[in-house]
């Protein structure tokens, strides 16, 4: 369980963690079932900017600074590796129709059109609604902290055993099918329930439903392009699952 610990925080955060001693696919598993714990100290911080952002704007401080705040804070608190992945994603996807051809060109590390387009899309529409949330008070603060966990909670579905790896090696391999379907569905339901105290029965529902649905879908686009997931396809579903659940936590706010 430590290495598990010592994985996910060490994947999906900046912190400086110490590496795990070993990495198997057990521990694999644990450590993507274990992804909302790091998903709740992300989240925690978008409460604290979004507090200030509720201070400041009685004086006049635009909701879109709030919003540009909060994604700048996600990004350097994860070492842009989501967005990297998204740009790598797209880019792979749009490159050729040959397999090979489009997993070359998401290894190679660059940015071209389509990957810039959607990290600008993705950071466009996440600073316009962590801005709306922030103007609900502590609902839309909940409301965003559940969509920052619910987006690194589906990590774990996609790493369940009807998704197979991209490669033989790396990140997509380590952790591909890893995480049975029934931990993957109960971890999305306890987040949900839990979710529900604070927000709602209706709106947690919402916020983690469309999520789901849209990175199942990409998922299976993926592995029919691209013969399975990857380490960059993973920090794509991070970031395309928290843009549609800020949409759906913003079209079901009160008032």
């Amino acid at each position: 369980m430590r290495d598990a610990l010592r994985m996910t925080f060490g994947t999906l955060t900046a912190l400086p963690v110490p590496a795990p001693t070993r990495i198997d696919r057990r521990v694999a598993g644990r450590a993507m079932v274990l992804a909302p714990l790091p998903g709740i100290l992300l989240a925690a911080g978008w409460v604290v900017i979004g507090l200030a952002g509720i201070l400041l704007g009685r004086s006049g401080l635009p909701a879109l600074v709030t919003g540009g705040l909060s994604v700048a804070y996600l990004a350097l608190a994860t070492r842009g590796l989501h967005l990297d992945g998204l740009a790598d994603t797209c880019d792979g996807l749009s490159a050729s129709y040959d397999r090979e051809r489009a997993l070359a060109v998401m290894k190679t590390g660059d940015v071209g059109p389509s990957g810039a387009a959607a990290i600008a899309l993705v950071v466009l529409v996440q600073a316009a609604c962590f801005g709306e949330l922030a103007q609900h008070g502590w609902w839309g603060l909940v409301a965003g902290g559940v969509a920052v966990v619910l987006s690194r909670q589906l990590v774990a579905w996609a790493c369940n055993p009807l998704v197979p790896a991209a490669r033989s090696t790396g990140l997509g391999a380590a952790v591909a099918g890893t995480v049975p379907v029934p931990a993957a569905a109960a971890g999305w339901g306890l987040c949900v329930a839990v979710s529900a105290l604070g927000l709602g029965i209706p709106p947690a529902v919402a916020i983690g439903v469309v999520p789901a649905v849209v990175v199942t879908a990409l998922l299976r686009r993926v592995t029919t392009r691209l013969g399975g997931m990857s380490g960059d396809m993973l920090g794509a579903l991070v970031e395309v699952g928290l843009t549609a659940g800020l949409v759906a936590a913003v079209v079901v706010a009160p008032g």
